[in-house]
């Protein structure tokens, strides 16, 4: 998980990284969740109380993994709020276990995130800012980064001990290959003759008034900043390059270049420290009359270089030990070193190249070094504007017009939009969203947006429209077609479980076919990979019962276009290894171990639960 987020981490206004971090440690619980008064608690963990604003978070930040997804929001609320009892819960039992991590880890781990980082470097002034601007101190930050490292490093402790057998191997490609000889009829739903009365009418509206809603609607108005417009107000002198230039001199100059070669008397089980000290003190005085590569080749221990004289290359700090590279940056091109000890033993080291380090002149990279002034300037002055954005719209909620007025930007209009679809700006599902959260259509500013990496708005309501439904006239047609489908849905279905039933009863499905007008679909040796029939089918009949005593066994599958199948299944074989696994061996009994794992945390997080105190009232509706 944290090594996922270190990858997927984008974006450059300090409010948008922060919650993209704290978003994805919220994923294990371990947001600052704070009590507030007398306002009753929704849900209390272990004598821990969460209350509304709480669960709130925890579905906001549930809900961005299933951007642009149709989901079902009831379902994704109680989701979000067992996710929050699960993490608490593990939180609570980690420290209850005393588990540590070390704050030396941390730090470290902090340092490799990129949202502190500049040009690949931890930048401690980039940091600050960015806790700063969420008023948040490092000594809260780095504790939440610790809880996280301590529930992930109890879920490994489970999950990266777990193991399969090759009986569970061997049991998994027995299921996962498995054939079974399958025969299915497809009744298709049939539009009736018969108009509906008008009373019929009546019901069917009434009862689906849902279906005829004219959505609620919201037009916002908003003042939006971008780095590109930011860019605009850089004011560029050839002082101001020149002085960036020599700040960044390390970003133009290729570095210093040497080449060595080396003499290594080895320190072993043959031979011991003294010895090779020895021998070591000797061939430098041999080198005095004898040519170093040549020696090299007669009698280094390190085979391979010798067979080139002891060359070793052109070396970057960092490749060879320490006391190696020290040594060769004191000498002079021509120069042997005299004995150096590493952890092989002694080297005698020649510098017999040396390639200086070559700065590049001004002139030659002023577009460069501009290109690169303007982006650092730009983003540092998108994120103060940010920043001002973020305070005086807070300070004025009533209005966007001081924001405007601050940072001399137009107030734009949006057009009227729903909560699933818009133009322009509300075409971005993070501004409607807000657009129809609760402190807007209260009439207060929103809190920034940040569309992209480099674009972030600030809404207030221009207008909202309530939801109304269309009248019965207005929508009798729609209403007919309506009945007209669910009629044939049902009749499909009614025909559909009646045929399932004579199955049942060992009627052959050739005979049910021919009196039906059905065409019957053979599926002999039927596998997981067909894809040839509908998804739905294909998992039906993998999660169906063996038959029995050669009695078949029959499914019903609803299709959502409404055609309903019965299939028979009279033959299951049990699957065997291909070839193809046998090669996957390795990859598929990791996998396995790998699942068992993570059931075992399951396991263990569900008994872990269910020995803590959990106490859930009924929550308010939580605003998508």
């Amino acid at each position: 998980m944290l090594t996922t987020m270190r990858e997927k981490a984008q974006g450059t206004f300090a409010k948008g990284m922060l919650v993209a971090i704290c978003g994805t440690f919220a994923l294990w619980g371990i947001q600052n969740y704070m009590g507030g008064g007398s306002e009753p608690p929704v849900v209390s963990i272990g004598g821990k109380d969460f209350f509304q604003r709480d669960v709130n978070k925890a579905y906001e930040k549930y809900r961005q993994n299933f951007q642009g997804m149709n989901v079902d929001e009831t379902s994704l609320k109680k989701q979000a709020l067992d996710k929050l009892i699960k993490d608490e819960v593990l939180l609570q039992y980690v420290h209850a276990e005393d588990l540590a991590v070390t704050d030396a880890s941390v730090k470290t781990f902090i340092k490799t995130l990129p949202y502190f980082q500049t040009n690949g470097k931890f930048d401690d002034q980039q940091y600050k800012k960015l806790l700063s601007s969420q008023k948040m101190s490092s000594a809260q930050f780095t504790g939440e980064i610790k809880n996280a490292l301590l529930m992930e490093q109890f879920q490994h402790s489970i999950t990266e001990s777990s193991f399969a057998t090759p009986y569970d191997v061997e049991g998994f490609f027995k299921i996962h290959n498995q054939l079974r000889d399958v025969s299915y009829l497809t009744i298709t739903p049939q539009k009736p003759t018969e108009q509906p009365s008008d009373d019929e009418v009546t019901q069917y509206y009434q009862q689906h008034q849902d279906a005829y809603k004219v959505p609620e609607q919201v037009s916002v108005e908003y003042v939006e900043l971008t780095s590109d417009e930011m860019a605009k107000t850089i004011v560029v002198t050839d002082d101001k390059i020149k002085a960036f230039y020599d700040e960044q001199i390390d970003q133009y100059t290729t570095p210093e270049r040497r080449k060595i070669s080396h003499i290594l008397f080895a320190i072993n089980s043959k031979q011991d420290e003294k010895t090779a000290l020895t021998k070591a003190a000797a061939s430098q005085e041999a080198l005095k009359a004898k040519d170093f590569a040549v020696l090299a080749t007669e009698i280094s221990d390190d085979k391979k270089s010798a067979t080139e004289g002891g060359d070793l290359g052109f070396f970057n700090t960092g490749d060879l030990e320490k006391t190696i590279e020290d040594a060769a940056k004191l000498l002079k091109k021509g120069e042997v070193s005299k004995p150096i000890k590493s952890a092989f033993g002694y080297h005698l080291i020649k510098l017999t190249e040396l390639e200086a380090a070559v700065i590049k002149p001004y002139d030659s990279v002023k577009a460069d070094v501009t290109k690169a002034y303007q982006k650092i300037q730009s983003e540092d002055a998108f994120f103060k504007a940010g920043e001002t954005l973020t305070e005086v719209s807070y300070q004025n909620p009533d209005s966007l017009q001081a924001a405007a007025d601050a940072l001399k930007l137009p107030i734009k209009k949006s057009t009227l939009f729903t909560k699933d679809k818009g133009d322009g700006i509300a075409a971005d599902e993070k501004i409607r969203t807000m657009a129809f959260s609760e402190e807007v259509l209260q009439g207060n500013n929103s809190t920034p947006v940040e569309i992209s990496a480099d674009r972030i708005a600030v809404l207030h309501k221009l207008d909202h429209k309530p939801s109304t439904t269309r009248e019965l006239k207005d929508v009798k047609s729609e209403v007919i077609a309506a009945i007209f489908i669910n009629k044939a849905k049902q009749q499909a279905t009614d025909t559909a479980q009646k045929i399932k039933e004579r199955l049942l009863t060992g009627t052959n499905i050739e005979a049910i076919a021919a009196e039906n007008k059905l065409t019957v679909q053979k599926l002999p040796g039927f596998s997981r990979n067909n894809t040839t029939v509908p998804e739905l089918l294909n998992q039906a009949v993998f999660k169906a019962a063996k038959p029995l005593a050669g009695k078949a066994t029959a499914i019903l599958v609803t299709l959502p276009t409404g055609e309903n199948i019965v299939a028979s299944i009279t033959k299951v074989t049990d699957g065997v290894m291909s070839e193809d696994d046998k090669k996957k061996m390795e990859l598929a009994t990791k996998n396995i171990a790998k699942a068992i794992g993570q059931n075992e945390f399951e396991a263990v997080l569900g008994s872990l639960q269910a020995d803590t105190d959990v106490a859930i009232a009924t929550p308010k509706p939580i605003a998508p």
